[in-house]
């Protein structure tokens, strides 16, 4: 499986790897070593998407208290 490296993924494309993820994780698989693989990054898929959350929530947060101090009270 050629995937692209986590860190350089987009919210949307880890989002989408996270639910293609949980589908094959799902099925049965034969290899036990493809499925510790496939859920090693899950893992890593779902701590991509959570970073990128807490990011846009902090960023979301500076700009909500900028424009605080902007506006005439």
């Amino acid at each position: 499986m050629n995937e692209p490296d986590v860190s350089s993924l987009d919210y949307e494309a880890a989002v989408n790897g996270l639910e293609r993820t949980v589908q094959l994780l799902a099925k049965e698989q034969e290899d036990l070593a493809e499925s510790v693989r496939t859920y090693e990054r899950g893992l890593a898929l779902a701590q991509r998407c959570s970073l990128l959350l807490k990011e846009a929530e902090r960023r979301l947060g500076e700009l909500a208290a900028s424009n605080e101090r902007a506006s005439p009270q």
